[in-house]
């Protein structure tokens, strides 16, 4: 498993204290952020979920616990719009260049709207994909909002 990928790139070159962890990826499994989290070995919500949203027919980010769900009513309120989605994979694969269970909010093909869940700032550091199946980026959450720009907002169902 290479652990260059467009995301370490990205914290890289903003300066970001990353940790890399890799973790055995399951394809079958239910919750892929569960999955994740119980394979490293850590509590659910250390693990941050990236999920590709549309609002109001717009590309858009959301970043939160991998035990929690979005409420997308919330999510669009948050972004200054009237309605959100989930985007289809083959969409999400195509707008962020990476593949479905390793999508990271870092190093995109195209820059996003990005909201972080403002649950996931209670943590002193988040796993975030780190752009590829199997690989973890372990980080402070400030710095996701300092370098993704992201809205920081209560959009957990």
């Amino acid at each position: 498993m290479s652990r260059a990928t467009p995301a370490t790139r990205f914290l890289d070159a903003c300066g970001v204290a990353y940790e890399l962890a890799v973790y055995g990826y399951d394809p079958d499994a239910e919750r892929v952020g569960l999955q994740a989290a119980e394979a490293l070995g850590v509590a659910a919500g250390e693990v941050l979920k990236t999920l590709m949203v549309l609002v109001d027919g717009k590309p858009a980010c959301v970043v939160l616990s991998s035990d929690r769900e979005v409420s997308m009513k919330k999510l669009a309120a948050a972004l200054g719009g009237k309605s959100a989605e989930m985007m289809k994979p083959a969409e999400a694969e195509r707008v962020t260049g990476y593949k479905v269970g390793g999508v990271s909010p870092f190093g995109q093909k195209r820059r996003v709207r990005t909201v972080l869940d403002e649950a996931a700032l209670a943590r002193p550091q988040v796993f975030v994909n780190g752009g590829q199946r199997g690989l973890q980026a372990r980080l402070a959450p400030a710095d996701l909002v300092r370098v993704l720009e992201a809205t920081v907002a209560g959009v957990s169902a």
